[in-house]
Order: structure tokens, then C-alpha cells, then sequence
């Protein structure tokens, strides 16, 4: 393929300031975003180990709530029966409590001892893997959602060009240059030949990142959209904390977002009458009549403004995408166990969910199981590697050029991105690493802000490193 040399030049141009705009930010995207992928089992493992006796059976759940009621009635307003207890929910069933005052809300859970008495804890979930997931979300940005959102909305733009632009660069030495590593020619042309094996191959991957990232950036009126055009009268204006149901990761919520909510979004009107409630065991019968081999995972009951229950299941089957990370849900009637909604329940969606539910799921790499999700770890870490490459190759390039224009040393721009790049690439990698770490060591020390605190201080404390060695003096020519 033949490009003009003045149409490739302006290619090139284009490519190489838009990807140094957004080079760094996407580097901690997709860093981070590659960890991410296994952010429940990370979860778990960083997460105390708590004294909790074994939970209930299943069939034991009506008297184990009873007695909860009893001793807690304000667990009645919401509460979450876990199918599939693991460390970070060990009980059969948990639910948020409120302290007096202003103080965060307190996660229990609860299951019976082997005496039958109500046995009930407090676990500490670590926020490592949370804190991860935030920061691919907010392309490593210490700023609120309403600010990190456009921003990374903005650079996912940016990155879809330098998309475009470096692929019209290559097409012209695809066929010589795409499996050459030129290491005799000097570390430049060494980088630059990684830079596009690792750009050439993942490229529908990238695409698939660029696109999708824009969308959840600017999901609020998409999802007006498509809350008009395609969702059920029942399911129109379900939310959760006032975000359309299919918004980014709160879209398709897991357990600990739902306990976490401490009131759920609005649903059917259903009967309050609680002694009419179909028990756990007869709702999973029920469900696997109408939707054979979707696996729940909770069963999310709550009250609505009116004190109707209402009944969410979470779960997942393995032959469908879902919606979000890791899981679908249905609307269910918990008096009869009928499905009112399967907008987002696995292989029942109407065409237009499950076009978009496709359209979430190669973002979140939520099909194909844990092959899939590792296949995501590998392009995630080729992909932050393509974008340190690329702001290398930026820097070697402005070095040639003041070197030939006579420049005795680097100038303040070169010298700043050749420090900047280095710093924040060492000091997002070390930052993870020491969370993750101390997650493992002092598990109960790590709350949401030693969490931040400990990453961001790692991650500036390498950049001030970095940018505080000597300016680059070239030796003379003469």
C-alpha cells in the first residue's frame, strides 16, 4: 500500500502527539485494567480470613433469617442470601448496617453455630482490588467520577485516533517491517519494531478498548436511550444509586455491590407480605425451570419506597456474555418466583440488550470463561507496554532532532517527558506491587485510604525520583 509522503508525514504527526497526550494515562488503564480482571479472587485472597462457623445449609435459611430479624429488624429493609459464601461473604446472609452518627455503613454477616444460636461478624473486605479496578476506571487520576469520567472519556478519543493514525503509518512497511527486531541497528529501531508487533496484533483489541471506553464515559444519555428504546415497562426505570442499569461496572452489580447499596434501586411493586415469601431453595427450583443453567449467585431481597419486597437474582451461565464483569441478573416475583425481567439475565435478553450486552461483555472480557479473562491479562500488559514504547520512541525521536540542531543537552521538554516516562511507568507498577503486598502482610491494616495513600505516595515518590537526575549533556561533536 502506497500513502504520499506529505499525507504520511501528517499520519506520523498526529500519531505521535496523540499518543504522548494520552500514552501515560492509558498506560495506567490498561496496567491496572489487566489486574482487574481477577478482582473477586483478589479480593478474597487479600481479604482476613474470618471466625465464622460454617454456613448455614441453604434449607436452613428461613430460620436462620428469623432469628436475624429478630436481633436486627433493621436487616428487613435489605439483605442478600449468598448462595455461594467465599471469604469475602463467609455467611449465608449479610446486609448493611447504618451506626448512629455520620460513620460508613457496617457489612454483616451472619449464619447459626452448631448449637443453632445466631452467630453474627463484621468481615473486613480489602479494598486493594476495588482500589485497582478505580484506578483503571480513572486512567490513574485522584479525582472524583464526575471529573475522572470526562477525562477518560477524552483520552479513550485520543487513543481511538492514534489508533487510526499509527495504522496508516505501518501499512506502508507492514510487509517488511512487521516481524524484523533490529537490534543491531540500535535500541531506537529495537523499540520501534516491538511498538508495532505489539500495535499490529492487538489492534482489534485496542479497537474494541477505544470505542467502549467512550461509551462509558458518556453513558448517562446513551442509556436514556436506551432505556426508552429497549427496556420493559418493569425494568424502565430500575436503577441503582441513580445510574442507569446498564452504566459501566455498577451496571450488572456482584454481591458486594448490592449489600454494599444499603437500599436498592426501585422494582416491580410486589406483596409486603413476608410470610408468603417462597423460601431459597423452592426460588432456585423455580428459576432453573425458566432459566436452565443460569447459576445464582445471591438473592437480593428488599423493601421499596411503598414497603413492597422486591427480589433481584445475580448470577451467571456460562454459555452467554453478560452484561457486567462478572455477572447477569433477573427481577423475580419472591411470592411466586416468576421472572418479571430478563433484560439482563443471560440467554433470555430481547435482540437489542443482547446486542449491547455483547458490546460490555468484550470490554470486560465476561464470555469464554477464565481463558478469556486470561487472554485479557496478556493484552492488557502488551497494551500498557505499546504505550510506554510509544512515549520512548517520542522521546529518542525529539533527542535526534536536538542533537542535530546543535543542542549541547536535552531541553526542558525532552528532559521532562524522558523523567516523566520512566517515573510513572516504575512508579504505577511498584505502586500496585506494594498494595497488593501489603494487602497479603497487614491485612488489617489496609482500609480505602492507606489503600490510596500508600499507591499514590509510591507513585509520586518514583516520579520525583526520576525527574530529580541530572539533565542529559550530550558530548561534543568538536
Amino acid at each position: 500500500m502506497k500513502i504520499r509522503p506529505d499525507i504520511l508525514r501528517v499520519y506520523r504527526e498526529v500519531h505521535s502527539w496523540v499518543g504522548i497526550c494520552a500514552g501515560l494515562l492509558l498506560f495506567v488503564a490498561f496496567f491496572a485494567g489487566a489486574i482487574s480482571m481477577f478482582e473477586r479472587p483478589l479480593q478474597n485472597l487479600t481479604t482476613p480470613a474470618l471466625d465464622l462457623p460454617p454456613p448455614t445449609p441453604l434449607s436452613q435459611t428461613p430460620a436462620l433469617l428469623e432469628q436475624v430479624f429478630k436481633a436486627y429488624p433493621q436487616a428487613r429493609r435489605s439483605y442478600t442470601v449468598v448462595l455461594s459464601p467465599d471469604r469475602s461473604l463467609p455467611g449465608r446472609v449479610a446486609w448493611r448496617s447504618h451506626p448512629p452518627g455520620h460513620g460508613a455503613s457496617v457489612l454483616n454477616v451472619a449464619t447459626l453455630g452448631s448449637d443453632g444460636a445466631l452467630v453474627v461478624r463484621q468481615p473486613q473486605v480489602s479494598p486493594v482490588a476495588s482500589f485497582i479496578d478505580t484506578l483503571h476506571q480513572k486512567v490513574g487520576l485522584p479525582l472524583p467520577p464526575a471529573i475522572s469520567r470526562p477525562v477518560m472519556g477524552v483520552v479513550a478519543l485520543l487513543y481511538g485516533l492514534a489508533l487510526i493514525s499509527g495504522t496508516l503509518v505501518f501499512l506502508p512497511t507492514l510487509a517488511r517491517n512487521l516481524f524484523a527486531f533490529r537490534r543491531i541497528d540500535g535500541p531506537r529501531k529495537f523499540w520501534l519494531d516491538i511498538h508495532n508487533l505489539l500495535g499490529f496484533f492487538s489492534l482489534p483489541f485496542h479497537i474494541v478498548m477505544a470505542v467502549t471506553s467512550v461509551v462509558f464515559a458518556f453513558h448517562d444519555p446513551i442509556f436514556a436511550v436506551q432505556s426508552r428504546l429497549f427496556a420493559s415497562p418493569s425494568a424502565r426505570h430500575a436503577s441503582v444509586d441513580g445510574s442507569m442499569p446498564g452504566s459501566m461496572h455498577a451496571g450488572t452489580p456482584g454481591p458486594m455491590h448490592e449489600i454494599a447499596d444499603g437500599h436498592p434501586g426501585p422494582h416491580p411493586a410486589i406483596s409486603h407480605d413476608e410470610s408468603a415469601l417462597l423460601a431459597p431453595t423452592d426460588l432456585l427450583a423455580t428459576l432453573e425451570t425458566q432459566a436452565p443453567g443460569f447459576v445464582a449467585d445471591t438473592l437480593f431481597y428488599s423493601h421499596n419506597g411503598r414497603g413492597d419486597m422486591t427480589l433481584r437474582v445475580t448470577g451467571h451461565d456460562s454459555r452467554y456474555s453478560t452484561r457486567g464483569p462478572v455477572a447477569g441478573f433477573t427481577t423475580m416475583d419472591p411470592r411466586t418466583g416468576k421472572i418479571l425481567s430478563a433484560d439482563y439475565l443471560p440467554g433470555h435478553q430481547k435482540t437489542g440488550f443482547a446486542i449491547l450486552t455483547v458490546f460490555f461483555a468484550l470490554h470486560f472480557g465476561s464470555f469464554g470463561g477464565n481463558a478469556i479473562r486470561w487472554g485479557y491479562v496478556v493484552l492488557g500488559f502488551a497494551g500498557a507496554a505499546l504505550f510506554y514504547t510509544g512515549n520512548r520512541l517520542w522521546v529518542d525521536a525529539r533527542r535526534r532532532r536536538e542533537k542535530a540542531a546543535g543542542f549541547a543537552r536535552d531541553s526542558l521538554a525532552t528532559h521532562i517527558l524522558g523523567r516523566l516516562t520512566p517515573g510513572w511507568v516504575v512508579g504505577c507498577v511498584i505502586g500496585n506491587a506494594m498494595i497488593l503486598a501489603a494487602a497479603f502482610l497487614m491485612p488489617d491494616l489496609m482500609t480505602e485510604t492507606v489503600v490510596s495513600e500508600l499507591y499514590y505516595a509510591v507513585f509520586v515518590g518514583c516520579i520525583v525520583l526520576f525527574m530529580l537526575r541530572p539533565r542529559t549533556t550530550r558530548p561534543s561533536t568538536h
